[in-house]
């Protein structure tokens, strides 16, 4: 029996229903996130008719086919009053124009024509509109265009912690998790061994599907090779130059070992012209600087890296984006780090403060929690801060540290002596919490259950 991995997004996707006056709906995401089989599995619980159309596959070919002929026909002269209708009543005869129906059209980013369209598929019909692919191709053909107004959005990532553990049938013993110290012995190992594992494996569901099904680690990373290979070859459709093609996968790697290096943060475009340096000398003496920050683009667009921001001072008005890099997954983060050869404690290290750094990330998203545009690390002095956070709800200001082991930081009771956070966060590997004035300690799995007032 198929195991259905419960989703965040799903409540999303309910609330964009009940809205009234919503418009169609664009689900966003990276490759193998789960767009399709989530959108379908709403469709089917949560409306009476379901028209399906993937313009990668046969339907696609059909459906633009009864598109071009009924152009043809418009240009021709013939009229119909409701064009769209017609369209959709041609490719399905039994389609019912009603809000019991939705109209899902998957791989998006293959016609910018459809795209374009989809401000009259809402206005001119009662039925939903879902539309739902990734980034490949589209960021890059001038084609499409913004329906302003018109498009409501969900962004769908790989599982968080948290769902894992839903999947693993372990949020019971995740809702008895004392932050502060106050549960079991058992509570606290249990839970830091499912961190290990989701560090390890990531939260992409083909891989946590395969974990939940044999308990093999390296059958997931084998499933997770796969998935990285898979987003390769299909950016190779849109690139002509076979030598920027080959890149790709030698920069996830190389920005791996960008993330190990311990530094103060980046100068204006010192990410793209140290990943240049890195591909340029291991891989190709031949790749441009404008072929890297191509590359890095891409790979943001698409959702397999995300960056950070820069505070200098723990000043919040002066922001720098994209200061540092990280992976979009836990899963991605220790592949390449392992091909990298560092030692696991360094690998550890660095998922940890990218398991923060996800986490921050969606408390950006709707409904926000924390402010700025990305998660932001901060320097105070020749010290850096791991993240600098500041609550929407009660305007405090945070800084958190993120580490493996008990010690603490003469530096971070400084910031806090100088006014410059109100609170000091740290987020350890081997605690089982504590608070000690505005200093609050957790154990770094119960990250997801802290909420910055």
């Amino acid at each position: 029996m198929r195991i259905e991995l419960e989703r965040t997004a799903y409540k999303k996707l309910l609330q964009w229903k009940k809205n009234a006056g919503h418009s169609t709906l664009e689900v966003s995401g990276a490759r193998q996130v789960g767009k399709t089989y989530l959108v379908n599995r709403f469709a089917d619980k949560e409306y009476k008719q379901k028209v399906y159309i993937n313009l990668l596959e046969l339907s696609g070919e059909l459906f633009l086919a009864h598109y071009e002929k009924l152009w043809n026909e418009m240009t021709q002269g013939e009229r119909f009053e409701n064009p769209v209708y017609e369209l959709i009543r041609r490719y399905d005869p039994s389609f019912i124009d009603s809000p019991d129906t939705v109209v899902i059209i998957d791989e998006i980013q293959e016609s910018a024509e459809i795209y374009n369209r989809i401000r009259e598929f809402t206005r001119q019909l009662s039925s939903d509109f879902i539309i739902t692919g990734s980034y490949l191709g589209r960021i890059l053909n001038k084609e499409f265009k913004y329906s302003a107004g018109d498009l409501d959005s969900i962004e769908i990532q790989t599982l968080s912690f948290e769902e894992f553990l839903k999947a693993a049938g372990k949020w019971e013993l995740y809702s008895r998790l004392d932050l502060y110290g106050g549960s079991e012995e058992t509570v606290y190992k249990e839970l830091n061994e499912l961190y290990q594992v989701y560090c390890t494996i990531g939260g992409y569901p083909a891989v946590v599907l395969t974990y939940l099904e044999n308990r093999n680690i390296e059958q997931c990373q084998a499933v997770l090779e796969k998935i990285v290979h898979l987003f390769a070859n299909e950016s190779r459709r849109y690139f002509d130059d076979i030598l920027e093609y080959d890149t790709y996968e030698n920069i996830f790697t190389s920005a791996a070992r960008i993330l190990l290096k311990e530094k103060k943060g980046l100068d204006a475009d010192s990410f793209s012209e140290e990943l240049q340096s890195i591909v340029v000398k291991e891989y190709s003496s031949n790749l441009s600087k404008a072929a890297v920050n191509r590359a890095i683009d891409w790979l943001h667009r698409a959702g397999i890296i995300g960056f950070a921001g820069k505070l200098t001072g723990c000043d919040m008005l002066s922001y720098k984006a994209k200061a540092r890099v990280f992976f979009m997954d836990l899963g991605l983060t220790t592949y390449f780090l392992t091909q990298t050869g560092c030692t696991p404690g360094d690998i550890q290290g660095v998922v940890n403060e990218n398991f923060v750094f996800l986490d921050l990330r969606r408390r950006i998203l709707f409904p926000r929690e924390i402010a700025l545009e990305t998660p932001a690390f901060a320097t105070w002095g020749n010290y850096e801060i791991d993240f600098y956070v500041k609550s929407i709800k009660g305007q405090h200001t945070y800084a958190v540290e993120v580490k493996s082991g008990k010690n603490s930081s003469r530096t971070m009771e400084e910031v806090l002596e100088k006014k410059k956070a109100d609170y000091i966060l740290y987020a350890k590997g081997n605690t089982h919490g504590g608070i000690k004035e505005n200093i609050y300690t957790i154990p770094i799995y119960g990250l997801p259950k802290f909420r910055f007032e």
